[in-house]
């Protein structure tokens, strides 16, 4: 592809965001951006900052700091540096006519910087491309709202796109699948687990299209009414790629992991349902976090690391993790065509 005369079209990547480093003051800093956001912890103003400031971000500051420590390489925070790759191979697969640009939610690159140096190369199109499969208040929501505080500023603002949400598109099903086919080639799973980030049951309740979520059968089909709800989105994203993988309804599970306070979350909650599994006969899992599609703390500590032991201490003989799309060929295609069609 070659430019045109009227200018590039930039693309705009955004995955959540990592502290600077693995030490404690850095984690600390990333957890108070992180859980202010309005949109994160949806309280009263004065509560959430209390709650972060005074209870959250000192007390589990030490401890995230020393899971970071586990996680992180020679080329620091797997988050960021897979989609630093990711940015590269879709800015080589889309060609001259475009221009990739990558930022985070909270700390650094910011999204602020992304949309200057998008700002700085006159294009004349933004596509903004949330590395959320699944639609969240609390993710692209926030994301939006970020990118639309920042660019209300400017005095010339060219027109935006934004992809909201990709939970069944048929390139990131099959990047998907395609990993967990390898795994299925190797071993005989006695049942697959689709866990995704949970979010408070409250947030969902708020997003409902004039009461239509009930928190039940509502989500059993993906229609204009639940298209950007979370929970819907996340059972939508597990029937397909439980077609794609040739499984019945009764070989997975779909739950949620991370929840955080006393508040429900949405349910069933992953680390409850592994312990029960064992006691069934279910003693080989494989294991998907479709809703991140780079590798994290939340999949490779969480469901990789401590899922891994949950289970085998009840019982259990095999649990394994897919790793995440990262920026595996596939996905580059079919973000491509994702950018393509918007």
């Amino acid at each position: 592809m070659s430019n045109n005369k009227t200018g590039k079209i930039g693309v705009l990547l955004v995955n959540l965001g990592t502290p600077d480093t693995p030490q404690t003051p850095d984690v600390r800093k990333y957890l108070r951006e992180f859980l202010l956001d309005k949109r994160v912890i949806d309280i009263n103003p004065l509560g959430r900052y209390a709650l972060v400031n005074g209870v959250i971000a000192p007390f589990r500051a030490p401890k995230s700091a020393k899971i970071y420590q586990q996680l992180w390489t020679e080329r620091g925070s797997p988050l960021l540096y897979h989609g630093l790759d990711l940015k590269q191979k879709l800015q080589a697969s889309l060609g001259d006519a475009y221009h990739v640009a990558f930022g985070m939610r909270y700390q650094k690159p910011s999204i602020k910087s992304a949309l200057e140096e998008l700002r700085e190369k006159s294009v004349r199109r933004i596509i903004v491309f949330p590395l959320f499969p699944q639609y969240a208040s609390a993710t692209t929501g926030s994301v939006h709202d970020k990118i639309m505080e920042i660019v209300k500023d400017w005095w010339i603002i060219p027109s935006m796109n934004f992809i909201s949400s990709y939970c069944n598109d048929p390139g990131f099903i099959g990047a998907f699948a395609e990993l967990g086919k390898k795994y299925m080639a190797e071993d005989n799973y006695d049942h697959v687990v689709f866990s995704y980030h949970g979010v408070p049951e409250r947030q969902i309740l708020k997003g409902s299209d004039h009461g239509y979520c009930k928190l039940g059968s509502c989500c059993n089909s993906y229609n204009k009414r639940n298209q950007y709800c979370y929970r819907a989105s996340c059972f939508e994203t597990s029937r397909q790629l439980a077609k794609a993988l040739g499984l019945q309804d009764d070989q997975y599970t779909v739950a949620f992991q991370s929840r955080l306070g006393k508040d429900p979350w949405l349910q069933p909650y992953t680390d409850d349902v592994l312990k029960t599994m064992p006691a069934k006969g279910i003693k080989k899992v494989l294991a998907f976090s479709p809703a991140f599609v780079a590798d994290c703390l939340e999949t490779t500590v969480e469901v990789g690391e401590e899922f891994k032991e949950m289970f085998e201490h009840a019982g259990g003989e095999r649990w394994q993790l897919v790793e995440s799309l990262n920026s595996n060929d596939a996905w580059v295609e079919a973000m491509k065509q994702l950018v393509l069609q918007h």
